[in-house]
């Protein structure tokens, strides 16, 4: 089964999964980035990228040089900005056409996944689900039992 680890990560906590499930699957593994890399923080963080959410802005990205039909499973992973996926990767997904897939879905946050997978999934109808899962506050998880988690999960998408 060839597999893609596609993912967005703004403070490094979705990398860190998608650079497990690359271990694991070895998988493909692809990083969305945006062509402003600027990094905000604090209070700015949330304004900014909650802005962004609120005004359905699809920043530009990076060109990707991943076929997705060369692939069995696609996963994608995005870090939850109010509620919802950060905007690149639904610049992403707006820019793929993505269908008859097998596709796993990750989300990483410090407060909770919002409607993330529900909007997820409706950026990649057409295909099927093999499942999801949630990260939460990474930045204080044991890294051993990150892994487990992750390997645990793994099992159940039929990878």
């Amino acid at each position: 089964m060839k597999i893609a680890v596609i993912y967005y990560s703004y403070e490094g906590h979705c990398a860190q999964v998608a650079k497990i499930l690359q271990d694991i699957l070895r998988a493909d593994l692809f990083e969305i980035k945006t062509v402003d890399g600027k990094k905000r923080t604090g209070l700015a963080k949330y304004f900014w990228g909650g802005g962004q959410v609120m005004r359905k802005i699809k920043p530009p990205i990076k060109p990707l040089p991943v076929d997705t039909g060369k692939y069995d499973l696609i996963i994608l992973g995005t870090p939850v900005w109010a509620g919802s996926p950060a905007p690149a990767m639904v610049s992403f997904l707006a820019g793929k056409n993505i269908t008859g897939k097998k596709v796993a879905l990750f989300c990483c946050n410090d407060g909770g996944k919002g409607k993330v997978f529900q909007k997820l999934k409706a950026l990649v109808s057409g295909n099927t689900i093999a499942g999801e899962i949630e990260f939460v506050r990474l930045a204080k998880t044991d890294p051993s039992l990150l892994k487990k988690k992750v390997a645990e999960w793994v099992k159940t998408i039929g990878a």
